[in-house]
């Protein structure tokens, strides 16, 4: 059973992630909105072009979980499963940019420290979660798959209320929560608890969450894959809205 976001608030520092080993299991890269056509995919939050592939063990843990929630009324709304890794870099710069807009009088330390914790830094030793195809971001959906409300009486883009175990929620918002955890829990997917929608299998993460020796995933490409000549840039990209996806 995976450590349960509900109890725990938990940093993940990149120090500690290094020590996890990953030991490369191989496992292929599949397109989720085949295996499991059930699954909504959120089409309006990103100004790139997204895959649509993710380790075939998460698409089935997907799956599964939205098989649960079908019978509540429910499905699951993904926002974004394998990203490349030019574009995390691009996340991150964007990240940095951002934090630092806002709070100049932060040091150079201090201002990695916060985006590091919303935003993965490329890093060979620890590579995104993404960048792994291991990590998915989600959300609860109708059965129509408009996602519901997550954060009130937060705001959109509020760093206090990304945390899964946020205080104060209203009741919509945290019975969203309770019900995506009692879904994916069961599954082998962990939570990112600094962040609600993120979820993984696999990856450093997942081992530091669960106390597991090494990582199953590392970073990878679909068979194949040719990048969008758009999104191959060195600049930050520009959002239409909060970007914060480790």
């Amino acid at each position: 059973m995976s450590a349960d976001p509900r109890r725990i608030s938990i940093a993940e520092p990149v120090t500690e992630l290094k020590r996890i080993p990953i030991r490369e299991n191989g496992e292929p890269l599949v397109d989720f909105t085949t295996l499991c056509p059930e699954l909504r995919l959120i089409t309006s939050r990103f100004v790139y072009r997204r895959e649509t592939v993710i380790r075939r063990s998460v698409a089935e843990m997907l799956c599964r979980a939205n098989d649960h929630l079908l019978t509540k009324g429910f499905r699951l709304a993904i926002v974004e499963g394998w990203r490349p890794p030019f574009i995390q870099k691009r996340m991150y710069a964007a990240a940095l940019k951002r934090w630092q807009s806002r709070h100049p009088e932060w040091t150079e330390v201090k201002l990695r420290r916060v985006a590091n914790q919303f935003t993965a830094p490329p890093n060979r030793r620890v590579p995104p979660p993404h960048t792994t195809g291991g990590a998915v971001d989600l959300f609860l959906a109708d059965r129509n798959g408009k996602p519901l409300d997550h954060v009130a009486p937060y705001k959109d883009g509020d760093p206090k209320g990304f945390y899964f175990a946020a205080p104060g929620l209203d009741g919509e918002s945290q019975r969203a929560r309770e019900l995506l955890a009692e879904a994916l829990i069961p599954t082998g997917l962990t939570n990112y608890p600094s962040e609600f929608w993120h979820w993984s299998f696999g990856d450093q993460g997942w081992a530091y969450r669960g106390g597991h020796a090494a990582a199953l995933f590392g970073s990878i490409e679909p068979e194949g894959w040719l990048p969008d000549p758009a999104d191959v840039k060195d600049e930050p990209l520009e959002w239409r809205e909060e970007p914060n996806d480790p």
